[in-house]
């Protein structure tokens, strides 16, 4: 092998390696010295991202999972930039799991993030379910599909109850639309990125009927219901950006309906944590009636939520 050559720079010696000899010195530093021991603070996309992801309860799948998405855009374009083969895989996702979750909220934030990254030109969410695709004669349904996804090109769009597309047959109009979703997802797949949510068990139906589908979608992600200590958090959080708090009464009594719903309701009919908020903004309304027939205004009472004060939905 060459010798290293030797540069003068300044009265000091600078030795500049060939490209055998960097490959050669790369191939013998062990594997255990190249384990990153944290995130490079030029990565700002991901850490504005993850700011927002931390005020999130739970969801530690989805935290890691949006990173590691993040590091291969970013290692790709890194190869891209040394001339190196780099990925082309599409994007799009299937979400899985009961409501009040955090679905669209963390489809939201996917958005933002693939913005910033150049990923996607504008990063906002369209919103869509069966009726806003379906229509009701032959060619509606293929034209409505196709407005929606001219509107979501540059951002995301976001089918909630995906599965409902597949439940009427080969006659029914749910399959034109997702005949018309995939041709763009081929056609468009770099222009904007299609997201499938639903029940875990009804999707994984959705897929079987439609066995195409599934390698479209190579990012799928699962979102579990929140624990009872979750749900708690959730709520605190509520209460203490509005100035409130729970009384000891109250928290104990939100904690015991919290797990008799656990134990005595279909977990796939439970709201999750559209359902502690629920609970929250109708108490907040319930204080405010008790303190005005109470006449009662001082400022721990104005910050208090009392046991009296909660409303439960019937379950």
């Amino acid at each position: 092998m060459d010798q290293p050559m030797r540069m003068k720079n300044n009265g000091q010696i600078s030795i500049v390696l060939n490209a055998q000899q960097r490959k050669a010195i790369s191939k013998d530093i062990p594997d255990s010295e190249v384990v990153p021991k944290s995130i490079p603070v030029e990565h700002t996309a991901l850490k504005e991202i993850e700011e927002e992801l931390s005020e999130l309860v739970g969801m530690e799948e989805v935290k890691k999972m949006i990173k590691e998405i993040y590091a291969w855009l970013y290692v790709n374009k890194k190869r891209e930039d040394m001339g190196l083969k780099a990925g082309k895989q599409a994007l799009h996702m299937m979400f899985k799991g009961n409501p009040g979750t955090g679905k669209t909220t963390v489809a939201r934030l996917i958005g933002k993030l693939f913005q910033k990254m150049g990923v996607l030109s504008k990063g906002h969410l369209i919103e869509a379910e069966r009726a806003d695709l379906v229509g009701e004669y032959i060619g509606h349904t293929a034209q409505k599909t196709r407005d929606l996804i001219k509107k979501s090109l540059g951002g995301i769009l976001f089918v909630d109850e995906a599965y409902s597309l597949g439940r009427g047959g080969e006659k029914d109009f749910g399959k034109e639309a997702i005949d018309t979703m995939v041709k763009h997802m081929e056609d468009k797949q770099h222009e904007f990125i299609l997201i499938l949510a639903g029940y875990s068990r009804e999707m994984d139906q959705f897929l079987s009927l439609n066995p195409g589908l599934h390698s479209r979608f190579p990012i799928v992600v699962d979102f579990p219901n929140y624990t009872i200590e979750q749900l708690m958090d959730i709520g605190e959080r509520m209460l203490k950006e509005k100035q409130y708090e729970l009384s000891y009464e109250a928290e104990r009594k939100v904690k015991d309906h919290l797990l008799w719903i656990q134990n005595n309701v279909n977990p796939a009919s439970f709201s999750n944590g559209r359902y502690i908020r629920n609970i929250i903004e109708k108490s907040i309304r319930a204080q405010a009636m008790r303190l005005l027939m109470q006449n009662q205004y001082d400022r721990h009472e104005l910050m208090t939520i009392r046991s009296n004060d909660l409303i439960f939905e019937d379950k």
